[in-house]
């Protein structure tokens, strides 16, 4: 109650990253079972989709732990730490983006999983193995935390403590530099306007090929004449479609507002943004994409749900 009379006057950011905590609880708690159940298997899935959605899960609770735990929370709650040294701060600054790129670009490689699995047969058995996947993985992770280094340096200390730079203040240049704007074209490129695209067209592609199957199959089994028979392949085909539909446009709409604030800032504003709650709704939705990522295709996976299911049961019991 202290905290909460204490942040008042203050445009209501503590009472939004109050919002932002208990928000947050869910999503880290459902990765923590979803790597749970991945973890022990007999899901049903294949050993490269296990080990993409493992990836997905754990990027998505090293952001939440640094968004929340690392960086939000400590203005409510322990205000003055170590985390308020400049270089503390920028490091975790860092750390939080590189967590953000690897969550979406995750997803990427999840989607072209998907991708090859289902359209390119003959490249997933002889190509797509356990052992490609872990090298794209780790040169994915390595490539996206080096990308990231350059945001360490775009923080000045705010004040001097005996000869100890507190606090991170972003630098003046960075609005205005050449060089600076030139990384931040390259970073929402990067993060999420090609990811977009590439979720996009994989998507597209890959439900083409289901939809073009499916006919093929249909009028294989005499059911283009209206025929009844259950078929289990298709049923299978068509969870596949939403669950693909479900990923590309949760993508969308969550990352939407976040776009076109950036986009909006970074053509016009020459100086910090202002409109504080807009951006606050567009970090917001992009937290919950880059935090739900994992949970979208659980829930679209009639097997993968009920060992979820099964693994809240004997938590609760």
């Amino acid at each position: 109650m202290e905290i909460f009379h204490s942040c008042l006057g203050r445009s209501g950011e503590c009472l939004i990253s109050d919002f932002r905590f208990i928000f947050y609880i869910l999503p880290l708690s459902v990765n923590f079972l979803l790597m749970f159940v991945l973890y022990r298997g007999k899901c049903g899935l294949s050993n490269c989709t296990t080990r993409c959605l493992l990836a997905m899960a754990a990027s998505d609770l090293l952001f939440i732990f640094t968004e929340i735990i690392l960086w939000r929370l400590k203005v409510l709650y322990y205000p003055g730490c170590f985390l308020d040294i400049t270089p503390v701060c920028s490091a975790v600054y860092v750390l939080l983006r590189a967590s953000t790129d690897c969550s979406v670009w995750f997803t990427v490689l999840f989607t072209f999983d998907r991708f090859v699995t289902i359209c390119c047969l003959k490249m997933n058995r002889k190509y797509w193995t356990d052992k490609t996947l872990a090298v794209v993985l780790a040169a994915t992770s390595i490539l996206l935390c080096s990308k990231n280094v350059p945001f360490y340096f775009r923080y000045r200390p705010g004040r001097i403590f005996n000869n100890v730079p507190k606090y991170c203040f972003i630098k003046s240049s960075y609005f205005t530099d050449l060089r600076w704007r030139g990384f931040q074209w390259f970073d929402i490129s990067l993060t999420p306007f090609i990811p977009f695209m590439l979720i996009l067209l994989m998507n597209t592609l890959t439900v083409r090929y289901i939809l073009v199957a499916s006919r093929v199959r249909k009028s294989l089994m005499g059911q283009s004449k209206g025929e009844s028979r259950k078929d289990t392949e298709m049923e299978s085909r068509k969870k596949s479609v939403i669950c693909l539909f479900t990923i590309s446009i949760s993508f969308i709409l969550l990352w939407g507002v976040y776009i076109a604030t950036v986009l909006y800032f970074t053509i016009k504003a020459r100086g910090p943004w202002r409109n504080v709650y807009f951006i606050w709704t567009g970090e917001i939705l992009r937290d919950l994409s880059c935090s739900t990522n994992t949970l979208f295709y659980a829930v679209t996976v009639p097997r993968f749900r009920d060992k979820f299911r099964n693994a809240v049961q004997q938590l609760v019991t």
